[in-house]
């Protein structure tokens, strides 16, 4: 059997899929409003607030792997309907986020022009990140608190609530940004300082929301403020234990992300940064249903293991590799169609014009791998239960293959383009192992226990 033909799975997937895809393109939207309206102050200011923004990008990426860990055993659990273990694995996740929030603001508070340094040289461009940085991490712990009460959501299916919460972030932020950055209403014009308020101002709001929402409205897991103070030493070991290796992971690909901004920022190429901008922001929309598709498959995967129906696993995992293959080939067609009108939105200079053109080419490629693997890798195999394979192969890939591979081809001199292509090289190279690992079927590994 090719293709599943149990009706529910394609019912789920498309119903778990849509509100986790539509909250990424409102947080696309917001990317891209940020990068849209600062972009009409020039080169300096929109790689300002690109280099500034990176350390919110890590932080997003270290939180994905706190918000996986909560996902992976949460939604096992519920799988056996076990709410009160389910409390107790969020509770942890939520302590885990609010101690490393708290660690990463103050070092970006305390030490910003350092830790910014290493992505840019140009005093202009470091003025603006800092300034960007200054103002955005004041809203660091509000965001990741946020994203783990979201995590708590998603594994009892409810993904809606997470495309709520963007939308009030998206109209808190294109708001606050007309408003502050172009100096409307009476108040004078902050260009990045204004766009820096905006972004923590929607985080606070859509930490608010959240909290409204989890413990006043919500009925399916009955969280109660008093339920964060609650403790279990196995799930704690469970947690750390299953949870530590996909934090580790996204460290490494947190890792990779700031080696890539800072291989790619010293390249000496005019209009390399700014192009950098304007080609991770259209990656992000390629992202937008794949990482809802690839989403709605960790939570199908993790309830499915939990209630112990393994044997769909094998059929839901034939129908995954098809469908995002094609998703893939799909979305590297579309990338190559909207490049030269994605440009144009941008005031940029001719030399990060054509810049932009060259990344957004590999990108239209490498994007292909990313669509199979991520939804293989992360949807299947580690909400399937083997949790450190991926954070292996990411090791090995990242610190044997890309980074090394685009590290000699700057010190050669390459264009960005080349440089960029061995960066994102692991995309397509991970496809061959994930092809391998997945029709084996030895990650299906059921993580709950018999009693909380």
């Amino acid at each position: 059997m090719i293709l599943t033909k149990d009706k529910r799975f394609y019912k789920s997937l498309v119903m778990l899929a849509i509100p986790i895809a539509l909250q990424n393109l409102i947080t696309f939207a917001v990317t891209l409003a940020d990068n849209v309206m600062v972009g009409t102050l020039g080169d300096d200011a929109i790689s300002g607030v690109y280099i500034g923004s990176q350390i919110q990008t890590l932080l997003q990426i270290y939180t994905a792997g706190i918000e996986g860990a909560v996902l992976v055993i949460a939604a096992q659990y519920w799988g056996k309907r076990d709410t009160d273990a389910m409390k107790r694995v969020i509770a942890i996740g939520l302590r885990t986020a609010f101690y490393s929030a708290t660690v990463i603001t103050a070092l970006c508070l305390l030490f910003p022009r350092p830790i910014l340094s290493l992505f840019a040289e140009q005093d202009a461009v470091l003025s603006y990140g800092v300034t960007y940085l200054r103002i955005t991490a004041a809203g660091f712990l509000f965001f990741c608190l946020t994203q783990s009460l979201i995590a708590a959501m998603r594994s009892v299916e409810k993904a809606r609530i997470g495309m709520l919460v963007s939308l009030i972030s998206l109209a808190v932020n294109i708001s606050l940004n007309y408003i502050l950055i172009f100096g409307k209403l009476g108040i004078k014009p902050l260009g990045v300082t204004g766009a820096a308020i905006a972004t923590a101002v929607s985080r606070l709001a859509e930490f608010l929301f959240i909290v409204i929402y989890v413990f006043a409205v919500d009925r399916r897991l009955h969280l109660r403020p008093r339920d964060i103070l609650l403790r279990s030493k196995a799930l704690t070991r469970d947690f750390f234990r299953y949870g530590l290796p996909i934090m580790a992971g996204q460290l490494v690909w947190a890792v990779n992300m700031f080696s890539y901004s800072a291989i790619m920022g010293k390249l000496d190429f005019d209009g390399v940064i700014a192009a950098l901008s304007v080609a991770g922001t259209l990656n992000s929309l390629s992202y937008v249903v794949m990482n809802g598709m690839s989403g709605a498959v960790g939570i199908i995967t993790g309830k499915t293991i939990g209630s112990g129906k393994t044997e769909k696993i094998r059929e839901y995992a034939y129908t995954v590799q098809i469908l995002f293959a094609i998703l893939g080939i799909l979305t590297g067609i579309t990338l190559r169609l909207l490049r030269d009108p994605f440009i144009s939105l941008y005031d940029i200079s001719p030399a990060a014009i054509s810049q932009s053109r060259a990344l957004i080419n590999v990108l239209s490629f490498t994007i292909i791998g990313t669509c199979y693997q991520a939804a293989c890798l992360f949807g299947l195999v580690k909400s399937g239960g083997d949790v450190s394979f991926v954070m292996k192969n990411d090791a090995v890939f990242v610190f044997l293959i890309v980074l090394p591979s685009a590290l000699i081809a700057a010190a050669l001199g390459a264009e960005p383009w080349l440089v960029f292509l061995f960066l994102k090289s692991d995309q397509i190279l991970k496809c061959f192992v994930a092809f391998v690992k997945i029709n084996r079927f030895r990650w299906m590994k059921n993580l709950t226990k018999s009693t909380a």
